[in-house]
């Protein structure tokens, strides 16, 4: 797919004027240059602890958080996503990483019969601000909102105040939204993620991260994206990657859910860094090749299997 120029980017208003430059060139950083987003997901740590890092079926080397470091800066990546002290532990020695930082965790050790979920923010923009200054590659801020939640009007003022600083910082920002809490009962619903969909564009975010739909009778989950890639407008929807799964399956969804379900982009994690090294960096390089390049299934399993190479 053709490269953007600067002036293809759709700056929005409120970058401030100073900030229009460097806006433009994180955009383009973060996808590449083509307007999609490959988000190499490393915030797990917090969300799953060592769960998805550790134990049967888990390559060994994913036990060293500089696995996923590694990972980003061999492979083909946007972005690599993870909270601000794991990237400021390791980004020194990986400086040409594109790092979106992550605002708010939480862990999953207090499920939803106990209690709504809430994510606050652990730390301010000023702090990842002053990372910027000091050298560090950052492009960007994430942050999660849970829809339908008893907490989501903090969460949802949180994002909001966070976009808007961001954006006057010429930021690039990425919302993670998921309906969950005791209200929901359905969280793979289409209408519902369409709803969330709608809820990042109001606050203003570049991209957005859900989970698909589920299929139902009368359509897969692809065709029921097109309801929340629609409903995000100009906000790019991206979907979530999931659990491990056996690459040409997880590589068919995919290019399903870019060219059929209108997707642009998607944002994976367990995908690729429960894999060894080599694999998990063909398997970027895969993701990428059709995220970023339209390349279709069978030509990006030929990069699984080592037949060919992907630079983009």
């Amino acid at each position: 797919m053709p490269l953007l120029k600067s002036s293809d980017v759709r700056v929005p208003a409120d970058v401030l004027p100073e900030s229009r430059d460097a806006y433009i060139a994180k955009y383009l950083a973060a996808t590449r240059g083509t307007g999609r987003l490959m988000l190499f997901a490393g915030d797990q740590k917090i969300e799953h602890l060592n769960k998805d890092f550790h134990g049967k079926g888990i390559a060994a080397a994913d036990n060293d958080p500089e696995h996923l470091f590694r990972i980003a800066q061999q492979g083909v990546v946007g972005v690599l996503a993870a909270q601000k002290g794991l990237i400021a532990r390791y980004a020194p020695d990986y400086p040409e990483i594109n790092y979106l930082v992550k605002m708010n965790s939480k862990t999953n050790l207090v499920d939803t019969e106990q209690d709504d979920p809430y994510s606050p923010q652990l730390y301010s923009l000023e702090s990842v601000l002053a990372m910027l200054d000091a050298g560090i590659n950052i492009v960007g801020v994430g942050y999660t909102i849970y829809l339908g939640s008893e907490y989501e009007a903090t969460m949802l003022s949180e994002a909001g105040e966070l976009i808007a600083e961001a954006h006057a910082a010429g930021l690039v920002v990425v919302l993670w939204i998921y309906p969950r809490g005791k209200a929901v009962t359905n969280e793979k619903d289409a209408e519902l993620i369409a709803g969330a969909a709608g809820v990042a564009l109001c606050l203003g975010a570049d991209f957005v991260k859900v989970n698909p739909p589920k299929a139902t009778d009368t359509a897969t989950s692809a065709e029921l994206l097109t309801i929340a890639a629609e409903a995000a407008g100009r906000t790019g929807l991206v979907c979530a990657g999931g659990s491990t799964v056996e690459a040409d399956i997880f590589l068919t969804q995919l290019y399903d859910q870019i060219h059929t379900g209108g997707a642009c982009g998607n944002a994976t994690g367990r995908n690729i860094h429960q894999r060894p090294l080599d694999e998990a960096i063909r398997l970027t390089q895969a993701i990428s090749a059709i995220t970023l390049a339209d390349y279709d299934v069978s030509a990006a399993l030929d990069i699984i299997a080592g037949r060919k190479n992907f630079e983009l």
